[in-house]
């Protein structure tokens, strides 16, 4: 009897709610305990013991309404006792005071932080040898051959929507552009009409591919040529017959005329080489004087309006001009609409002119010197050359060939004034004296200008018997028109380019002007064509 009030009363305790169960066990159970740990198999350390079907802990037996029958029962506590325990062990885990204590002898030590995994990390990363060993033992486990192993997705299930996407764009993006080179070919490679044929001779009309392709090629040059070619076949108008200027004289402006630099303490300068305003206009009585560059418009022409704010340089020429020729610039002559026999260019850059070297004059590059005297010094031979009117001033630059032209030309001068004096004190006739001057230049001059002497002016002869040179008169008429010329300048220069302003200034008006009046135009039109309709429609109604 005492032994069934002992089993009843731990029954009791175990239905009874774990906030009323007492804190200590009693010593049966710590003992049941124990010998159940002892013949359970260890479990995984930190994990909380699973019940499966075959160790649900057994309930007590209901109470035998029979008293012989539990008097006759052996005591039923020790088969009891492992359930017991069982059961205290799975509510157990629910009271921080039951946790059992795990043995820290056992795992790691990591007082001294989480070892780094920073060095392992960068040594598989840089070793491609190692890289390529595990990703060969992996592919090798996976499937054997190389393949993707059972189980994996394919490649193609990695890729995301937008890179779907734009692979798909990218694909009829290439499509079309084939597309169009394809139609592009075809359209450039359609027969020639009648102007065509003519700029092509070599290459006829039909339907072969091998035609059609040279017809294409050729068109396409055509299109590339044309951004290469100067801006327009003429660049210069037609001569004009009363103008007295049979040569044309083209200059350059870079590190001819002008040069700038670049420094930081005042930034872009530009300065103008000495003696630039007396070039321009003593030569502009002899020449039609060009400039020809290789600056673009936008950054040449403000410099030019400066630099000739009277316009003596006739006709600006500049980058829109020039030939693009295997990689460099190239000032073509031919694009002049001039007689080449007739046009002299003076450039600091030999690859300018390549194609009429011929025609040009090479100078060495103004670097800002204030002392130069390089300019000015070709005035003499630019002058002779106009005096002696020349045919070909081809074959007169050819003479001073591989010489410095002023010095050259100075040197040929006092021989032929030396030997004009022996003449002059000799008191020889003066038959074919122009032809032994010209000789002694080394010149075969084809007209003489100064024959003819204008009103006002000492004749020829008399000069020529006074001891003068031909050049000398020449020179005293030029400096004459040069003197009156800037003293025209003086007087009127202000008037002349305050006239000027206005002309522009009224020119951009009228041009607004039919601008305003164009675009507006439409709406007249089409409100004066509803007018129109309106009273016509009128009209008919009476």
């Amino acid at each position: 009897m005492i032994l069934s009030r002992a089993a009843a009363r731990r029954a009791a305790t175990l239905a009874a709610p774990s906030a009323l169960r007492p804190r200590r066990l009693p010593a049966a159970a710590i003992w049941s305990r124990g010998m159940a740990k002892d013949n359970k198999p260890p479990l995984a350390r930190f994990s909380r013991p699973q019940n499966t079907p075959a160790q649900k802990p057994s309930q007590p037996p209901p109470p035998s309404s029979s008293p012989s029958a539990t008097s006759s029962k052996p005591n039923p506590e020790p088969p009891k006792e492992p359930s017991t325990d069982r059961a205290d062990e799975s509510t157990a885990p629910q009271e921080p005071a039951q946790e059992p204590v795990p043995d820290l002898s056992k795992l790691p030590d990591l007082t001294q932080g989480i070892p780094s995994t920073l060095e392992y990390e960068t040594t598989g990363a840089t070793n491609k040898s190692a890289l390529a060993a595990v990703e060969e033992e992996g592919a090798a486990k996976a499937g054997g051959g190389g393949g993707r192993g059972k189980g994996e997705l394919p490649a193609s299930a990695y890729v995301s929507s937008t890179e779907r996407r734009r692979q798909k764009w990218a694909m009829w993006a290439f499509a079309g552009t084939a597309l169009s080179a394809v139609f592009g070919v075809v359209y450039l490679g359609r027969d020639w009409d009648e102007e065509e044929l003519k700029k092509n001779p070599d290459v006829p009309n039909g339907w072969s591919i091998g035609l059609w392709w040279k017809r294409a090629m050729a068109r396409m040059t055509d299109t590339v040529t044309y951004y290469q070619e100067p801006a327009f076949e003429k660049l210069l108008p037609d001569p004009d017959p009363s103008f007295e200027r049979p040569y044309t004289l083209c200059i350059s402006l870079e590190d001819m005329l002008v040069h700038s630099e670049w420094s930081r303490e005042h930034g872009w300068r530009v300065a103008k080489r000495p003696g630039v305003d007396y070039f321009l206009h003593y030569l502009s009585q002899y020449y039609e004087i060009v400039l020809f560059t290789t600056v673009p418009f936008a950054t040449g022409e403000p410099l030019v309006r400066k630099l000739d704010p009277y316009r003596f340089i006739m006709w600006p020429l500049f980058r829109e001009a020039t030939k693009y020729q295997d990689g460099e610039i190239v000032k073509d002559l031919s694009y002049l609409n001039r007689d080449l026999s007739k046009v002299i260019i003076i450039d600091t850059e030999s690859k300018h002119v390549r194609l009429q070297p011929e025609n040009a004059i090479i100078l060495p590059k103004w670097t800002g010197d204030v002392k130069d005297k390089e300019l000015v010094s070709l005035v003499p031979f630019l002058e002779f050359i106009h005096t002696m009117q020349y045919s070909d001033v081809r074959k007169v630059i050819k003479s001073f060939e591989g010489t410095h032209i002023p010095t050259e030309f100075a040197r040929r001068e006092a021989l032929a004034r030396a030997e004009h004096n022996k003449r002059i004190q000799a008191k020889q006739p003066r038959a074919g004296g122009m032809s032994w001057l010209a000789s002694h230049l080394g010149l075969k001059p084809s007209n003489m200008s100064l024959m003819v002497a204008p009103e006002g002016e000492e004749n020829p002869t008399e000069a020529f018997a006074k001891g003068k040179m031909l050049q000398d008169i020449a020179r005293e008429r030029g400096i004459r028109n040069y003197l009156m010329l800037e003293e025209e300048i003086r007087k009127n220069g202000e008037k002349w380019l305050k006239e000027e302003q206005e002309a522009m200034e009224k020119a951009q008006k009228e041009a607004m002007k039919s601008m305003k009046s164009s675009f507006f135009g439409w709406f007249a039109s089409s409100g004066d064509s509803k007018a129109e309709a309106s009273s016509s429609s009128d009209s008919k109604g009476k």
